[in-house]
């Protein structure tokens, strides 16, 4: 059976799961088949050669050698969607902070605990800690996936005007939209229009530095900058001076940072977004369903480097041949021929690619077996050949 390796604690309810179907758990990452991981650092680790797949519970991967994981061979997966309630909850309570100066009148309340006339003073001292109503206001969601949309609902349901700008935005992902959400075709006409601002979008090349010092500068007076997705997404240094000057009136972040951590007028968190007993199991659970999906049937889905592929669960004694390989002309051709020549026929076969990776999931009439496997590996562009089997 398989060997995993937890890089971090990960939830029981999920590793449970594993147990039962008779995986092994290993100490040492160099003799896993698998890996399970949260906020482990990966891009200074060296994956052994025998590595077949990472699966992060949770929805971010930077920590992650993404591409460098997909040369080789080696799936990761991801948990998209199973930490969206925690999420949203931080989100919303991050948007009522912003509203009312909950935080200030707490800690007023703190240090004057020791006097005898607080109550007095209390109704002195609390207009200096009002705020607004969320109610009526115009709130931009930058990204409108899992979390995004979720978002979106409960702040509409908490009577907010919502606008959303996702250029990505599926089909299938906009059906299932509130038809109350009024959808930006430009950033600018978001920034430009909104009371509050909330980023939900993954950081990649695209997205990285995207609330930038222009973007700053496009968004409405006054306006407030919620940054539950990644700290890269914004430029600090520029959003610490609007702060300063009053042309953003706060930032909420769920990352702490040396620049973060010292503006004014931020609320920051230790990332505490998906930091509750129920997401941790979620996410344990999505993960560990995948990754068993993936080594006992070849099957991919949630997969960050290679594409969807589902030929269903594998029969007791079928066999099947998973091929990881460049998405260039004539590999699937060779490979055909190559099946050919072993005497063996194609019976089924899927075949998806993501970018330069593609993945070719093969079922065969005729006895698959190593040597038919090495000789697949040997051909030119595959990157790795494995032969899965269901005793």
């Amino acid at each position: 059976m398989y060997r995993i390796h937890c890089m971090n604690n990960i939830s029981t309810v999920g590793t449970a799961a594993l147990e039962r179907a008779g995986y092994d758990f290993v100490d040492e990452p160099g003799a896993a088949d698998a890996w399970l991981v949260r906020s482990a650092n990966l891009h200074e680790i060296g994956a052994p050669d025998g590595l077949l797949a990472v699966a992060r519970a949770g929805a971010g991967v930077n920590n992650i050698p993404v591409e460098r994981c997909a040369e080789r061979g080696v799936v990761v997966f991801n948990t998209p969607g199973a930490n969206a309630n925690a999420v949203k909850e931080l989100v919303i309570c991050g948007v009522l902070l912003a509203c009312r100066d909950v935080i200030g009148g707490a800690e007023w309340v703190r240090e004057a605990s020791d006097d005898p006339q607080i109550a007095k003073r209390a109704e002195k001292a609390k207009k200096r800690f009002g705020g607004c109503e969320l109610a009526g206001k115009r709130v931009g969601v930058i990204g409108l996936g899992a979390i995004g949309a979720e978002v979106a609902d409960a702040l509409i349901a908490l009577g907010a005007e919502v606008m959303g700008y996702d250029p990505y935005l599926s089909i299938n992902a906009a059906w299932g939209l509130d038809r109350r959400i009024e959808h930006a075709t430009d950033l600018g006409q978001l920034l430009g229009s909104c009371d509050f601002v909330t980023l939900h979008v993954p950081a990649t090349d695209e997205t990285r530095g995207m609330i930038s010092a222009e973007a700053i500068g496009r968004m409405k007076h006054g306006a407030v900058l919620l940054n539950f997705a990644r700290d890269a997404l914004v430029d600090e240094r520029a959003l610490a001076e609007a702060l300063d000057d009053g042309r953003v009136s706060r930032y909420v972040s769920d990352f702490a940072n040396p620049e973060s951590a010292n503006m004014r007028n931020a609320i920051v968190l230790p990332h505490l977004g998906a930091s509750t007993g129920e997401a941790e199991d979620n996410c344990a659970v999505m993960a560990v369903s995948q990754l068993r999906d993936y080594l006992e049937n070849g099957n991919i889905v949630n997969s960050v480097n290679y594409g969807r592929v589902d030929l269903g669960p594998l029969a007791p004694g079928e066999t099947r041949i998973a091929l990881f390989h460049e998405n260039v002309q004539g590999v699937i051709g060779q490979v055909s021929q190559a099946v050919a020549d072993a005497g063996l026929n194609i019976e089924n076969m899927s075949n998806v690619s993501r970018g330069q990776n593609a993945y070719t999931l093969l079922e065969v009439t005729g006895p698959l077996d190593d040597e038919v496997c090495e000789r697949l590996a040997s051909l030119p562009r595959i990157r790795r050949a494995r032969l899965i089997t269901r005793p």
